[in-house]
């Protein structure tokens, strides 16, 4: 196959990824809605970690198929595309930025940025043993558990309203999508995990720039797509929840269940550097403007979409 075709084969499979946990978001948010969850989290726990599903297929099979620098890579770089890239355009298209009063929030984002950087730390020595996976997913039933301490943080009613219209067949219907939806984003996960090999022989370059970029960026379409409609309609709680959680679950679920399953070793872990340093910067500075003005102004997302396009220039052209 030539270059072309598989480009196009990669932006198929990252749609269909995204079309998937689109409809898996609609099927659990149905359930969410019925429980009468929080709005955040609600964003948090069913559409953040089940728009990292494809993340965890894409990363697993990679991992799987010895390949561990994709899955090293789409988590890191994904954070990094969630604290720069979708951060700031959730702001744009918001009328007044983002605003993060709640105390739960603030909370969420210093935890938020601790996480980003555990998995550095973990990788510091070149290895992701089962210990390190214990470790991570610990951290996610942690926050979990801090979150589900206070009933006030999630009994109440969503945007108003009650979902008592399911029935017992709908559920169980909604359970039995649920899972053909997850079958076929391992199918799907196969052909990115395949395309990324194929950029990196055609290109040149190492697995983990693609992984970095290419397969971050392909994976944060259920995120963008979520943030822009969630900010549009001024959910802000929604949009910081869908974030937020989709950084916490993916660098400590997600990672955390791969490693238990499959440890692996990164070699050569100065070919991270650049995403590591940058994801670090990332952290420090999103935490910092929702902790001071306790929202997102558009000055300051222009300022995280900076960090964005350095990290770029870095990457791609300097290196």
């Amino acid at each position: 196959m030539n270059l072309i075709t598989i480009v196009f084969l990669f932006l198929l499979s990252c749609l269909v990824l995204a079309l998937l946990s689109s409809r898996i978001i609609r099927s659990l948010d149905k359930i969410a809605r019925f429980l009468g969850w929080r709005e955040f989290v609600i964003a948090f726990f069913v559409i953040a970690i089940a728009g990292n599903l494809p993340n965890l297929f894409v990363d697993f099979s990679a991992v799987w198929q010895g390949k561990p620098e994709i899955a090293l890579g789409d988590i890191i770089g994904g954070n990094l595309v969630d604290l720069t890239i979708i951060l700031a355009i959730a702001t744009f298209f918001s009328k007044k930025g983002l605003s993060a009063k709640s105390e739960m929030v603030q909370k969420t984002a210093m935890f938020t940025s601790a996480i980003a950087i555990l998995p550095l730390l973990l990788i510091w020595d070149g290895r992701m043993d089962r210990m390190d996976g214990i470790i991570l997913i610990f951290a996610f039933l942690f926050y979990t558990w801090w979150l589900f301490a206070e009933e006030g943080r999630f009994r109440k009613i969503y945007r108003g309203k009650s979902n008592h219209q399911m029935t017992l067949a709908g559920f169980i219907w909604t359970i039995f999508e649920v899972i053909i939806l997850v079958i076929l984003l391992l199918v799907s996960s196969q052909a990115v995990v395949w395309s990324a090999q194929f950029f990196a022989t055609s290109l040149g370059v190492s697995l983990s720039l693609v992984g970095i970029i290419i397969v971050a960026l392909g994976n944060s379409f259920p995120e963008t797509y979520f943030s822009i409609i969630s900010a549009r309609k001024e959910e802000n709680w929604m949009v910081l929840g869908d974030l937020m959680g989709s950084v916490i679950s993916c660098a400590t679920l997600v990672l955390g269940v791969i490693v238990v399953i499959v440890p692996f070793e990164i070699r050569d872990l100065s070919l991270f550097l650049t995403a590591r340093t940058f994801l670090i910067i990332a952290a420090a500075f999103s935490l910092l403007f929702i902790m001071t003005n306790k929202k997102i102004s558009r000055r300051e997302a222009l300022f995280l979409l900076f960090i964005y396009i350095a990290f770029l220039m870095t990457e791609v052209f300097i290196k």
